[in-house]
């Protein structure tokens, strides 16, 4: 017997219908409300995927804010220096649609945007998203047609705010570890990464 879930009448069966309220709460613009939530967010996580459906979730981070609105329309994210696979970007040239999750600090409701997004170089748009006294690399423009808050459960449950939840620092993965483990390069040993990782955080932000 499959346990498997092939339809989405099962999954209705299941879950049942939606209120009102989540029927009703996405809007096709950043109005007042969205503008301020992403004010003061100082981190998104970016969905994309290319032609072939083939899927990536990215951070994007920097101070509260970082996000550029434009209008109710269009919002613009900068692209800092990273690691030069550029993944996102990749993915965003053969297939526009994108998801973004943003996130505040200390609050549990997060902001999901969907929409159409491209790449550009407009002088005038980087020259507004300087960071540490440089311009991004480039900006990604998304063209809003989905925008609305998520509730707070997923991060009530996880206790993502909380302090007393978090694990011991002692126990935590090492970036390094796995970086070692997992390109087996024969001159890439831990305290090597370690020491490429620290001068990258430190001297590459931006």
């Amino acid at each position: 017997m499959s346990h498997e879930i092939s339809s989405f009448e099962e999954l209705r069966t299941l879950f049942g219908e939606p209120s009102e309220l989540a029927k009703r709460k996405v809007i096709s613009m950043v109005d007042e409300h969205c503008r301020n939530y992403i004010s003061q967010s100082p981190f998104l996580v970016l969905s994309t995927s290319d032609e072939k459906g083939y899927t990536d979730a990215s951070p994007r981070g920097d101070a509260p804010g970082f996000v550029l609105v434009l209008d109710k329309n269009r919002i613009v994210i900068p692209e800092r220096p990273g690691n030069k696979r550029m993944d996102s970007l990749k993915n965003i040239l053969s297939n526009e649609r994108v998801g973004l999750l943003f996130i505040i600090p200390g609050m549990l409701e997060t902001l999901r945007v969907n929409g159409k997004a491209s790449l550009t170089r407009e002088p005038e748009l980087l020259e507004r998203m300087k960071a540490g006294g440089k311009e991004p690399l480039l900006g990604i423009v998304v063209e809003v047609e989905e925008c609305y808050i998520q509730c707070g459960k997923a991060l009530k449950r996880s206790g993502l705010w909380n302090p007393d939840r978090w694990a011991d620092p002692s126990t935590l993965p090492k970036g390094a570890e796995i970086l070692a483990a997992h390109s087996k390069m024969p001159e890439g040993s831990v305290a090597d990464i370690e020491l490429r990782l620290e001068e990258g955080y430190k001297n590459r932000l931006y």
